[in-house]
């Protein structure tokens, strides 16, 4: 396994498994470990504020002048397809940010059956 190819968790595991690995060896897997949680995390906030500019908007959608539920509906879309491409994977990290993203499409579409 090297640093740029992606792994799984259960490679990880049968890695550690397969290895003998001392404290040293723990405390380097933990620090590589830490690093792409935090790159993840970075990548979630650059797309959150990306995703909320107004440029983004006008990019994306053209003229369609979509309500904010239905861009809401398209976002859901998205993410429901981007979850089950991750969980078939095994990168439950991935997963993790989508299932906060969802959370806040969901509460818009909340919102919206709410004012119906």
């Amino acid at each position: 396994m090297t640093d740029n190819k992606r792994v799984t968790n259960k490679q990880i595991l049968q890695k550690i498994d397969d290895l003998k690995v001392g404290d040293e060896g723990l405390n380097t897997l933990a620090m590589k470990i830490v690093s792409r949680m935090v790159k993840l995390k970075s990548m979630e906030d650059w797309f959150d504020h990306v995703n909320r500019s107004d440029i983004a908007g006008s990019v994306a959608y053209g003229d369609l002048d979509l309500t904010e539920e239905e861009e809401a509906l398209g976002e859901a879309a998205k993410l429901m397809t981007l979850m089950n491409m991750f969980q078939e994977e095994e990168e439950y990290e991935k997963c993790a940010i989508i299932k906060g993203r969802m959370a806040q499409v969901n509460k818009i579409l909340r919102k919206g059956n709410k004012n119906e």
